[in-house]
This record gives structure tokens, C-alpha cells and sequence, in this order.
């Protein structure tokens, strides 16, 4: 098969990643590896934007660096270097969601698979014992996973351990009125505004996880032909969408907020309040999307170097000093991975005048170049949001953080592959027509077949044509003159 993009192009940025970098931890695959691994796995890709293509290579370069072999199977870190609130093996739940996401579209896959039985069953067949202390979106990125790949047999071997899991939350972790509470600090987004380490405050975060693990369940479920469990399900999604929207809505702000066990709905807007369109909850039609206009405005999120955690015009933002993980503002590349998807779903499925796909692209952009320390790439935990400065130095704990997505944002978001649970495909890419003259990303594994989807504007890049061409291996089949959204039945 003839490529359009050629591999070996990239091999010299991965060896320059590999000359910049301290290897001071290595886990299954070392850096003398990581080319061969990288050209075996990844999905090729190119674009005008030289720092996004760049940052492409560059995380899942460092995603490789995490991948570690365990007695209990393979596993995906966080941090390198252990850290005392860890648990098995240096392994922590709270980033699973994204570890999935990001890795479902790589060509091998079996890691995922015993990462994945690793939190639900290393114990004795029962959850690893730290499983439950973040909250987690494990279920709904189980069954993201599977929409890439088309594999449903784990996904069902794992529906009674994802139930009892949902289960376990509701016990722990509901209130009374139906919500689900959270500690800010067991939420991964410790010193927030609204938060605490003391008291039991209801917070999107989680309560848009447990809707987006009821609907993953449901879903399954049909599969499994288990239509009351199923239903059973779907009644619980639903009534978390009505709690969330009565009780987490601040109509006066128009932003979806943490109610404080002390007094109510928080007085800030925090990037926790656009997690809901994660999990596509709130209804449509029904004036939420109104909170979106507070993430282009630079008193709200907008920021020189990246989305920050609260908005900049609160009287708290920035208050709560530095190099204790705050999140009363600045940039956390965990939060800017769960907007910008938020961002996504709100672009694709959503009528309102407030961000556009050139807000997107711009967002991706920022970050894209905030991923930089003495002028090499990096990643780190937290950023200053108006000088790009990493907020823990060069901390070797830090170095090559493990707590976001980014390469998942390219492939499903600007270059628009909508994953389907049937044998089709669809591509919306999220770049404004004239931002781009081309860009392509090829063999990507979707449903156990290799598709590439590539925009050439004029068709002299690719020899395919003028437009939007998307192939299943090298047979095109579908095409279009323009940056819309393309569905294919590739059964």
C-alpha cells in the first residue's frame, strides 16, 4: 500500500525527543525503542501547524514512557517515579479515562486490555483496593474504547464488575437527594474555589461521570441482550440529568456549578462546569449553552497560554498560592483535555452563537505551545496561565505528566472521527475551511480496519483529489468538496 505520508520523516523528531530527555525511569518499552514503537502503533499525521504536529509525536512519545509490565499485567502510570498516594504498582485510577481514550488508537491493544482487568480484577478477581478513590469515568471510556476498535468481548466479560462498581458509588458517594458528593482533593482538582478536603459537596465532575457510566452500562447491556438492566439503567442516567440541571444550574450566571455543603452553589464558574457536555447531558434546546460564552472571553476562561481551571475575573482566582496542585485558575492540561471534548460534542450536536470550530482550533493551538520548558517539548502538571511557566518547575515528578489527552483531540476532534457502535464512521472535522490547506492522518485502526482521512485543498498534495477524501486501506470511499461532516456504512 503506497503511504501518503512518509514514516521516516519523524524518526529524527523522536530521536531528538530521545536526546533531549533524562531517562531516569524506564518501564516496558525504553527510549532506544520508542521509534519502533512509535512507527508500529501510531497513526501517521500532518498538518500546516508545525507545533500541533509536533506535540502529536511528542505525547505519544511520552504515552509510551508510562506503559509498564507488572505482575498483574500491563499497566498505564500517571508519574514515573512512585508517589506515596499511589496504589499497586505506581498505578492511580484517577487518569484511566483519559490513558484509554488517547491509547484506543494505537494498533496494539492489548495492554489496554489487561490495564483495564487490572483495576476491575487484580485483587483476587475484586477491584485494585485504590480503585474507588478518584472519581472516575471508567465505564464510558471502556465503551469509547470500544467504539474504535470494535472489540466488545472485554466490555461484556466486564458488565457485572461495572455495575457492582456503580453500585459501590452509590453507596459511598451519594447523598440523600439523589447527587453524587466529592471531595475536591479525590476529584484529582484539589484547592479549588469551590471545593474542600473536609466536606461532601456535590460537583459536575462526578455526578456527569455517573451519568456517563449509566449510559455506558445501558448500552452495553443491549448489546448483552439484557434489556432490564438496560432500562434500569437509563432511569438512572435520567435522573441524574434532572438533578444536575434543578440543582447545579446557577441560572443568574448561566453556568452549571459545585453546590458547598456550607452554603450552596459556589459564587465562581469553574472549567468543572462545562464537564457535562463530556457525557452530552444537559438537554438540548433549553438554554444551557449559554455558558459557553463565557470560554472565549478573557474575564472567563480565555487565556494567553491556555483555558484556565476558574474564571479570571473571580475575586479568588489565583488565590490559593502555588506548588500545591491549585486549581483555583490556573492551566491544568487535565481540565483543558476534558473542555476542549466538551468543546467537541457542544460543536457537532449543538445550535448556539457563543465558540465555533475556529475557537477549537485556536484552543488547540494555545495548547499545542504551551507544551514547552527551556524551549524542548514538555509536559507537565500545571501551568501559569499568563506566562506558560510550569507551576512545579522541572520536577522530575512531573516530567511527561500522564493526566491528559491530546493526540485523541487531534484524530477525533480536528480531524473529526466520530467513533459509531455500528460498522460506520463518521468525520467532522473541527477545522475552519480556510485555516488549512491540508492535513491527513493515516491507518488509523478503527473496527479492524486501517481508514486515513485527509484534506488536500487543492489535491496536488495527495494525488486524490481536491477536497475531503477518507479510505478504507487504499480504496477511497467517500469524498467531499468541503470541511462537512461524512458518514460511511463500511458494512
Amino acid at each position: 500500500m503506497k503511504r501518503l505520508i512518509d514514516p521516516d520523516q519523524f524518526r529524527p523528531l523522536i530521536e531528538s525527543f530521545n536526546t533531549d530527555d533524562v531517562e531516569d525511569v524506564v518501564n516496558l518499552i525504553p527510549n532506544s525503542a520508542a521509534w519502533d514503537w512509535v512507527s508500529a502503533n501510531i497513526p501517521f499525521f500532518e498538518c500546516p501547524d508545525a507545533e500541533i504536529q509536533r506535540i502529536y509525536y511528542f505525547r505519544w512519545w511520552t504515552y509510551r514512557k508510562h506503559i509498564k509490565a507488572t505482575p498483574a499485567g500491563a499497566i498505564v502510570t500517571e508519574f514515573l517515579p512512585p508517589v506515596r498516594h499511589a496504589g499497586s504498582f505506581n498505578s492511580i485510577s484517577c487518569a484511566f479515562g483519559h490513558h484509554l481514550v488517547e491509547g484506543r488508537w494505537l494498533r496494539e491493544q492489548r495492554f489496554l486490555d489487561e490495564y483495564t482487568r487490572f483495576w476491575f480484577r487484580m485483587n483476587g478477581g475484586k477491584p485494585e483496593p485504590r480503585f474507588h478513590r478518584y472519581s472516575s469515568w471508567a465505564a464510558a471510556a471502556i465503551r469509547d474504547r470500544w467504539l474504535v476498535t470494535g472489540d466488545i468481548e472485554l466490555p461484556l466479560d466486564l458488565l457485572d464488575d461495572l455495575v457492582s462498581d456503580y453500585e459501590a458509588w452509590e453507596q459511598e458517594h451519594r447523598r440523600p437527594d439523589g447527587l453524587f458528593w466529592q471531595f475536591d482533593v479525590w476529584d484529582a482538582m484539589e484547592e479549588s474555589i469551590s471545593g474542600s478536603r473536609k466536606h461532601r459537596n456535590a460537583r459536575p465532575t462526578i455526578n456527569s461521570y455517573m451519568y456517563g457510566n449509566a449510559l455506558a452500562i445501558a448500552q452495553l447491556a443491549e448489546r448483552a441482550g439484557r434489556v432490564d438492566l438496560r432500562n434500569k439503567f437509563i432511569r438512572r442516567a435520567e435522573a441524574i440529568r434532572e438533578l444536575v440541571q434543578v440543582n447545579l444550574w446557577d441560572s443568574t450566571a448561566g453556568f452549571f456549578k459545585a453546590q458547598t455543603q456550607e452554603s450552596g452553589l459556589c459564587d465562581a464558574r469553574e472549567a468543572i462546569g462545562f464537564i457535562p457536555w463530556c457525557f452530552d447531558l444537559p438537554d438540548r434546546n433549553a438554554g444551557y449553552e449559554r455558558a459557553w460564552a463565557q470560554l472565549p472571553d478573557p474575564g472567563g476562561f480565555w487565556a494567553p497560554h491556555g483555558l484556565t481551571t476558574a474564571e479570571r475575573r473571580h475575586p479568588a482566582f489565583r488565590s490559593h498560592g502555588v506548588g500545591k496542585c491549585e486549581w483555583d485558575g490556573a492551566v491544568w492540561p487535565f481540565a483543558t483535555s476534558q473542555t476542549l471534548c466538551a468543546l467537541a460534542n457542544v460543536l457537532r450536536h449543538r445550535s448556539q452563537p457563543h465558540v465555533t470550530v475556529g475557537h477549537f482550533l485556536e484552543a488547540m493551538r494555545v495548547y499545542a505551545r504551551s507544551h514547552r520548558m527551556h524551549g524542548r517539548p514538555y509536559i507537565g502538571e500545571y501551568l501559569d496561565e499568563s506566562t506558560g511557566a510550569w507551576l512545579k518547575g522541572d520536577n522530575p515528578r512531573s516530567r511527561h505528566y500522564n493526566h491528559s489527552t491530546f493526540c485523541d483531540l487531534v484524530i477525533s476532534g480536528l480531524v473529526g472521527i466520530v467513533p459509531k457502535p455500528q460498522d460506520a464512521i463518521e468525520v467532522h472535522p473541527l477545522v475552519p475551511h480556510d485555516a488549512w490547506d491540508y492535513f491527513c492522518v493515516e491507518t488509523i485502526p478503527y473496527h479492524g480496519r486501517l481508514i486515513t482521512v485527509c484534506w488536500d485543498r487543492t489535491g496536488e498534495r495527495y494525488g486524490l483529489g481536491a477536497g475531503l477524501t477518507i479510505l478504507n486501506g487504499p480504496d477511497p470511499i467517500a469524498r467531499s468538496d468541503s470541511l462537512r461532516t461524512v458518514e460511511v456504512d463500511l458494512s
